[in-house]
Parts: C-alpha cells; structure tokens; sequence
C-alpha cells in the first residue's frame, strides 16, 4: 500500500516522501498516529502544493543537525559507576544517563531515542557511542566510564589500610629476627 509519510519514519523515509508499506502496518498504525496518510490523487495533489514548505522544512532540520553535531563529534562525556570486580559494572549504562551526562557536561540535549548503541555498557572504561540527530547526521561521542569519587576514597583508604597492615606484618617479622 502506498502511503505519504507525515514526519520522519526511522528506515523509511522523512515527510512528503511516497512509501509502499504493508497494508495493516499502514491501517494499525501509520495512520491512527498520523504518521502518514494514504497516496490518494487528492492527497498526492495537496502534498505537490505543499512540497516548499517542506522543503524549507527539512533544511531547517539538517541545518539544526549539523549544528549539533558540530557540538558533540570528537567529544568526550564522564559517567560515574559503581564498578566491582574485573572492571564490571554493577548493572548498565542506560541511554538515559548518556543523555543526562552529555546534557550537564556539554550542555547540548538531546533526545534518549537517538542514542546509537551496540549492546549494553557493563565494562568500566572508554566506550563509543553513536548520536542520531537526522536521517545520516551523526556524532560520535566517547564515554569514559569509571568509579564515583566517593568510591575512589573508599578504594584509597582501603589501600591505605592494607600498606598499613604490611608494615605492621614487617615490623613484627624483622623484630622476630632481631630477638633471635
């Protein structure tokens, strides 16, 4: 069935183009969102009127992409995590808090839904994630994921504790040695 979409459809195409969907997809969905309407001659006649303001449209919209895209490619974001052993972290790092990170530290917001990830982040480190803005406009944004302050106090008096202990343990042992 051939439709006229509304608004960008994600691997279909943006408004004003002519797409051939499944007829149910279009009836159950595309149409009761007003995602798209049907490719009657009357609505392909009002859509050729209308093709201007469309176009002005969609290079407002690419114009707005790259200008956000100027802002985050190349950049880097910090997310703190509690990490336990062997650099896991304890659950994931959630779209929602890329978006949250990239909001405070860049000071750009973005939308959760256009965050482009490979699988689910549970190591600690340097990790790339992608950032959609329209159709082909990406950015490339690089998280560093690692321990919260808070932990890394905790991490260094432990160590702390543990060096204390040793000099304790050699103390004792070279006083051993010293009575014998």
């Amino acid at each position: 069935m051939k439709v006229i979409l509304l608004g960008e459809l994600r691997g279909k195409g943006g408004e004003g183009d002519i797409v051939d969907v499944a007829q149910g997809y279009a009836e159950n969905y595309l149409f009761p969102q007003r995602i798209a309407q049907p490719a009657t001659p009357g609505n392909i006649k009002q859509l050729e009127e209308r093709r201007h303001v469309i176009a002005k449209r969609e290079e407002k919209r690419i114009a707005d992409a790259n200008a956000s895209k100027e802002q985050l490619d190349g950049k880097s974001v910090t997310i703190d995590a509690k990490v336990g052993e062997n650099n896991q972290l304890f659950g994931s790092v959630t779209p929602v808090q890329i978006a949250e990170a990239i909001k405070n530290q860049l000071g750009v917001e973005i939308d959760r839904k256009r965050i482009v990830r490979g699988g689910a982040i549970k190591t600690a480190g340097t990790h790339e994630v992608e950032v959609n803005f329209y159709r082909d406009i990406n950015a490339a944004v690089t998280l560093l994921v690692g321990v919260t302050e808070t932990e890394s106090v905790e991490a260094e008096e432990a160590t702390e504790a543990e060096e204390a202990v040793e000099e304790t343990t050699e103390a004792a042992e070279s006083a051993e040695e010293s009575a014998e």
